[in-house]
């Protein structure tokens, strides 16, 4: 039977892994399984770490929650807990609404977006992180403002780049599918984004399996083809749930992940199963059963960790 065009590119990824695999004597790095906590809703952070902890889940991509002076997380208290944990700080999510957004007509919410980013910025740095992601619109926002959100947006992240550039920290570009947000659908918009706003502080991709699926011709060419720049991958199911709880076809995406040699680099994989709905962002207010998210992180982690083993285990 003709393969469909899919199967195509996946057997072609799947027969570049066998002679990966056939040349490698040992793979001494593992890729780095993380989880963006802001999923996590109201809960304190330390319940959180508790949990990834109990799970063999070693990194974290910390809420971006410094909206203002007086809110978000004290680097102290979490440097503390980190440690305490044995638990690493991938890096930080952005978080970019309506009211603080990068490609905003309002030169006002423009500037509240730049102050929000300076300050998570500062905080990844001071908590070992190693990038901080973002998208250039506001999430929940599918509907552009006009046709000059792309040169705002360009205008905004150089002015950030010189923050991280000054902390360190690397700066990654998430491409968003249009139902979500208006500009910056697919990692060639993003790349397109990046040569634009040409600043050496911003200069990585975050990407995501579930935007990918909605927004790419094919999960394994996307990021073979983008493997240079990506630094974060969001892991989720077809469903936008825990690995393994849809159609998604994990090993591709791992054996593409070793393909560009992303496990030895300080590149991650985070976690960030939110549900499927237009606007995830009301997840960072919820208060959830702390069973239900016990089950999510193991069974995401688990079945991660057991499909890499079983990819790996022809060495």
């Amino acid at each position: 039977m003709e393969l469909q065009n899919f199967e195509k590119i996946n057997l072609e990824i799947k027969e570049k892994f066998k002679r990966f695999l056939k040349e490698q004597k040992e793979v001494k790095n593992k890729l780095k399984l993380s989880w963006s906590n802001w999923g996590f809703g109201i809960e304190p952070l330390e319940l959180s770490l508790k949990r990834l902890k109990k799970f063999n889940v070693k990194y974290i991509e910390l809420h971006g929650n410094l909206y203002g002076e007086n809110l978000g997380y004290k680097v102290k208290e979490v440097k503390k807990m980190l440690d305490d944990y044995g638990i690493q700080a991938s890096g930080v999510c952005g978080m970019v609404s309506s009211e603080s957004e990068l490609s905003s007509k309002s030169p006002f919410v423009r500037q509240r977006c730049i102050d929000y980013f300076k300050r998570n910025i500062e905080f990844c740095n001071q908590v070992g992180g190693e990038y901080l992601l973002f998208g250039p619109g506001a999430v929940g926002r599918p509907v552009k403002y006009d046709d000059y959100e792309f040169e705002r947006a360009v205008e905004s992240i150089q002015i950030i780049g010189d923050y991280f550039v000054k902390y360190n920290v690397k700066g990654a570009v998430e491409p968003v599918r249009e139902d979500e947000v208006s500009i910056c659908h697919t990692f060639e918009d993003a790349l397109r984004l990046i040569k634009a706003v040409n600043h050496k502080g911003v200069q990585n991709i975050c990407g995501d399996v579930y935007h990918i699926l909605h927004g790419e011709r094919n999960m394994g060419e996307t990021i073979t083809n983008y493997g240079d720049y990506m630094i974060n991958l969001h892991m989720a199911d077809t469903n936008r749930r825990a690995l393994g709880s849809a159609m998604l076809d994990l090993d591709i995406v791992i054996m593409s992940l070793y393909l560009i040699g992303y496990n030895n680099k300080r590149a991650f994989c985070s976690a960030e199963p939110l549900g499927p709905g237009a606007d995830p962002y009301v997840q960072m207010y919820g208060k959830n059963d702390p069973e239900v998210l016990n089950k999510l992180v193991s069974d995401t982690a688990s079945y991660f960790y057991r499909r890499e083993e079983v990819l790996l285990s022809s060495l």
